[in-house]
């Protein structure tokens, strides 16, 4: 019997991870941190709330059916944001909204790739990019990271054969942290089109960057749409997350087979969403500017406080946006301490495992750390508790 596609790919493991809690219990001198989860935790502003209730209750339109490629004033706002921020041409007709980039990136890859095509993915990848490309029969192929977990272009060439479709990645990455420099970037953008295939670059955390200015000039290319994809999502800027809406901009012949896609599956996005989006593009700058503050000193804390884990035998191999990936000292899995955490430290955290090919043996000792919803104070407690965990037995 042929088994249905959703057979060909694991858990979601987010989901999984919220099992193992299921039936914990905490206490309140020892509550569960959560950092299992990139996502804010905290709703949007109150002015933001007030324009969706309002939108709500006074715009018909936002209730009915909108154009499957998004709302035409959303769509501009993105494209003049981004050529202003990219310092390049981007043109309403170069954007579509989608509901969340998960679904941009699941939309732009059935514009790529069939059945028995390939896909390079740098390892460790986002599971979710993993999923869908095992659902659709579309084989991933992983690309090892290097020093400082970023891939090497030289490598991904001579990855490439007449299946391959695509390159993916995804800066700031999930699930490392790490940025990918703007000449890395164009690099892996020069390997693409020299073989004739796409780009595709999530910038879901682009907010949360280290660098001031734009983070990589591929837009500044006037061909850049010969090659390039590129995806957001407002979610993590305006804690959007429950109302799902994401962008992808890339060149209007695809879009045109992108709107096939959505037409089929969401017949058009969230129009509260995007209402609440545009919004949040025209008013909220400074706000915006203050959430990435944050997230850059929670950064810090990070490497300031790594310090007391490092003389635990724990390594920083990345950090950066909501992220840090480290290894632990333990000889037991990363998918066993993270379930062993959850009752030996009241942290909830995903493995290595995860993000990694089963194949790859350095998935075993690797854990994310998703700290956008613990403080500084929030970060020192967490490293007080793993800095704690003692050896357990190897499981037979």
């Amino acid at each position: 019997m042929t088994l249905p596609r959703t057979a060909a790919t694991f858990p979601p493991p987010v989901m999984e991870a919220r099992r193992w809690i299921a039936d914990a219990k905490f206490s309140a001198e020892r509550p569960l941190i959560n950092v299992s989860q990139a996502a804010p935790v905290d709703p949007p502003t109150d002015a933001l709330r007030k324009h969706i209730a309002e939108t709500a209750l006074t715009l018909d339109s936002a209730h009915l059916y909108g154009p499957v490629l998004g709302l035409p004033a959303l769509r501009a706002e993105v494209a003049s944001n981004f050529s202003a921020a990219y310092g390049g041409a981007i043109n309403d007709s170069n954007v579509c909204i989608t509901a969340g980039c998960n679904q941009a990136f699941c939309a732009a890859m059935m514009t790529l790739a069939a059945e028995g095509d390939e896909v390079i993915l740098p390892t460790p990848y986002y599971f979710n990019h993993k999923m869908w490309l095992d659902m659709t029969g579309v084989r991933c192929v992983d690309l090892p990271t290097g020093p400082g977990l970023l891939p090497d272009p030289d490598v991904a060439r001579a990855m490439i054969t007449e299946r391959t479709r695509a390159i993916v990645l995804v800066t700031p990455n999930n699930p490392a942290g790490v940025e990918y420099p703007a000449d890395l970037v164009a690099a892996f953008r020069d390997v693409a089109r020299e073989a004739r295939i796409a780009l595709i670059v999530d910038e879901t955390y682009r907010d949360f960057h280290s660098k001031s200015g734009a983070p990589h000039d591929l837009f500044t290319d006037p061909d850049w749409a010969d090659t390039v994809i590129q995806l957001y999502s407002f979610s993590k800027a305006y804690r959007l997350t429950g109302h799902r809406v994401g962008a992808m901009i890339a060149h209007p012949d695809r879009l045109a087979q992108v709107e096939k896609f959505l037409d089929t599956v969401t017949i058009c996005p969230n129009q509260l969403a995007q209402h609440a989006a545009l919004w949040g593009m025209q008013n909220l700058g400074q706000w915006l500017a203050g959430e990435r503050a944050e997230i850059l000193d929670r950064r810090a804390a990070i490497e300031e406080g790594f310090p007391k884990l490092a003389e635990k035998g724990w390594d920083l191999l990345g950090v950066g946006a909501y992220f840090a990936y480290v290894t632990h000292p333990f000889r037991r899995s990363s998918l066993q301490l993270a379930q062993d955490m959850v009752s030996d430290a009241a942290v909830l955290a995903l493995p290595g495992t995860m993000f990694m090919p089963d194949d790859d043996p350095a998935g075993q000792r690797q854990l994310r750390i998703a700290f956008a919803n613990i403080d500084r104070a929030g970060i020192n407690t967490l490293f007080e508790r793993l800095a704690g965990l003692a050896p357990r037995k190897v499981s037979s």
